[in-house]
């Protein structure tokens, strides 16, 4: 029987074999390897990442509309008349003068004898008519004179009456040169009924950016005026004095000098007078009213057209308050301040907000955070 059986020395020679291609293949795997690793340090190939795609849901809402500054009302301007204005006319020609014929015989003078006895009516009549021509003529020229020496007419009278004396703390925010401050301020009105005192301060990181007092008298106009004092950060005290016995306002700081007829305020009284018209009648106040007062600053005085904007219920010290907002813009072209005043008339007509703004839009705002009542004798 033949039996089949490999050589030991071929099987041998078959495994080995075997044994080293494996080893070339692992070898040449791991050489891919190692050159794929490399390249991708090499360049900086980013592996690839499936990353699921997001989506962001937004909602697009219409923009509120511009705000429009709030305009005074004026008086529409006339439209000029064109049936008035005065056509030229063209200037009349001289008549051409008539040829004058010489006459063939000399011409006598003669002369007529007055009548010292006869009426004189041409003749008494023509002075009379030239002095009353020259006295129409320079009538006019002395008549603004007259009117410049003439007293002043005297203010407007409103139904007033002044609050009781209180204590006002604000919380003071402003801005100035772009940076915004915090800080405290301080009204105190006291009166008896027959004067009041009115003092103030409103300050910023420990600083007083604003000190004024004021002190008059109550009469038939309401809040009276007699001197105002008012210091600001960095500038020197002024006063502002009405004279009752020269009937004029002057300045410490100024030349300037106004006539004085009644019911004129300064830049502190100004707002409780406001208050004390409130308190008189509070339906002086509607929606579009305007109240004028003549109003005496620093250096200057000039009428300032107070215009009532409405009821706006505010938020201040926390409590929620009905209020009347009262402006004052100033005139185009003016660099005074913007003044928004807000009254309380559950507060007794109390100032709980007030906002000074310049033209460069620096502002400065108070807000009510407390208030405490003065008795009568505080007052005095």
């Amino acid at each position: 029987m033949l039996s089949s059986s490999v050589p030991p020395s071929i099987s041998r020679y078959t495994f080995s074999s075997r044994r080293r291609w494996l080893w070339v293949l692992l070898l040449t795997a791991l050489l891919h390897l190692l050159l794929f690793v490399w390249g991708n340090h090499q360049f900086k190939v980013a592996a690839p990442v499936n990353r699921p795609e997001r989506l962001v849901m937004a909602q697009i809402m219409p923009l509120p509309p511009v705000e429009k500054p709030v305009l005074l009302p004026q008086a529409p301007k006339p439209k000029p008349d064109a049936q008035a204005r005065p056509k030229a006319t063209q200037k009349p020609r001289a008549a051409p003068t008539p040829a004058v014929e010489v006459p063939d015989t000399p011409i006598r003078e003669t002369v007529t004898p007055l009548d010292d006895n006869g009426p004189a009516g041409p003749a008494a009549t023509g002075p009379a008519t030239d002095t009353a021509e020259t006295g129409a003529a320079t009538t006019p020229t002395t008549t603004p004179a007259a009117q410049a020496n003439a007293t002043p007419p005297a203010g407007k009278h409103y139904q007033t009456n002044p609050p009781p004396s209180a204590e006002l703390k604000y919380d003071v925010e402003a801005l100035q040169k772009g940076q915004n401050y915090h800080g405290s301020g301080k009204i105190t009105w006291q009166t008896d009924g027959g004067n009041y005192t009115i003092n103030g301060e409103a300050g910023a990181l420990f600083i007083t950016v604003l000190d004024f007092k004021s002190e008059g008298e109550i009469n038939d106009f309401g809040v009276a005026p007699v001197t105002y004092t008012q210091k600001r950060f960095r500038k020197p005290a002024t006063q502002t004095i009405f004279h009752r016995e020269r009937n004029a306002i002057v300045f410490s700081s100024s030349t300037n000098s106004y006539p004085r007829s009644g019911g004129e305020q300064d830049r502190a009284s100004v707002v409780w007078q406001l208050a004390s018209i409130g308190r008189g009648d509070s339906t002086q106040f509607s929606p579009g009213a305007v109240i004028d007062l003549f109003v005496a600053g620093p250096l200057d005085a000039e009428t300032w057209r107070m215009q009532v904007i409405g009821q706006e219920k505010i938020t201040v010290g926390g409590d929620d308050l009905d209020t009347w907002h009262v402006i004052r813009v100033p005139q185009a072209g003016s660099h005074e301040q913007r003044l928004d005043i807000w009254l309380a008339p559950q507060q007794q007509w109390y100032p709980v907000k007030l906002r000074f703004t310049e033209t460069d839009g620096d502002y400065l705002d108070m807000s009510l955070s407390k208030m405490k009542r003065l008795t009568t004798a505080a007052a005095n």
